[in-house]
């Protein structure tokens, strides 16, 4: 490793030409409070414009959780629907950053990605997966929509009937059935550093740099902005229309209540 920086809860390393960013909340699931998305948003924003970065790794620390969405307590005072649409857009601009980050950016997912986890991982261009890791759109289960643009992203990866049997019955996807759909692009044991992520790695950490970027800015330029942008409007008016209900907050009471386990 050539160095690393550290701030509450991001970890920042470079390892060769990869730059590996940890969501360090293990106590919390590594669940993506604004802080988190705000600093995860400036570091790849600020990365991506690095000379000696070739791609970079999003990861959340631990071998249980990716991330496990948004985080309930940091958002437990966002009721209007004035807060809730500004909540909404400057996290999905958070994401924003990763979409449009010049470089490759890669979800590796060592534990189960939720809800807003799962948004986040598929804001990546790609996705690698342990193979105990699973993958879901539950947002659901606290009576809400997806919120950060990553319902238009699921339907664009595996079809619109798939993401909405997904979305709708809060399914958990494994990783040997996430590959099969293209949810992801490898599985693999061993973590960020075994042999068989360095063999995935390894051609990203060969190829020009300058090629890497015109081959994210190629990919970014196949999406169709009217459909997509139309398909995000209607994701960020369903998601004020349900954050702002009530059954949502007596689900989001329900969690809160639960005893918290001590385990990670």
């Amino acid at each position: 490793m050539n160095d690393a920086t550290t701030d509450p809860t991001l970890s920042v390393e470079r390892i060769g030409v990869q730059c590996r960013i940890t969501i360090q909340r293990i106590e919390k699931h590594n669940a993506l409070s604004r802080e988190t998305l705000a600093e995860l948003a400036s570091t790849v924003e600020a990365t991506g414009h690095d000379e000696s970065v070739n791609y970079l790794v999003i990861v959340g620390a631990g071998t249980r959780y990716f991330a496990a969405g948004g985080d309930l307590v940091d958002l437990a005072n966002i009721r209007s629907t004035e807060d809730t649409a500004k909540f909404a857009a400057s996290s999905r601009a958070a994401l924003d950053a990763i979409r449009g980050c010049a470089l490759p950016v890669i979800a590796c997912l060592n534990g189960d990605a939720l809800g807003g986890g799962a948004e986040l991982a598929l804001a990546c261009d790609m996705r690698v997966m342990a193979t105990t890791a699973r993958i879901g759109y539950v947002q659901a289960r606290l009576a809400i929509t997806s919120a950060w643009g990553g319902g238009p992203d699921l339907c664009a990866l595996v079809g619109p009937a798939r993401a909405l049997r997904m979305m709708s019955r809060a399914e958990m996807i494994g990783s040997a059935e996430a590959l099969a759909w293209g949810l992801c692009e490898a599985v693999f044991d061993g973590g960020l550093d075994g042999e068989a992520a360095q063999a995935f790695f390894a051609p990203l950490a060969a190829t020009p740099r300058h090629v890497l970027a015109a081959l994210k800015a190629n990919v970014v330029a196949c999406s169709p902005p009217s459909t997509y942008q139309a398909a995000r409007q209607v994701e960020h008016d369903n998601l004020v229309a349900t954050w702002t209900h009530p059954a949502h907050w007596t689900a989001v009471e329900r969690v809160l209540a639960r005893p918290r386990s001590r385990k990670h």
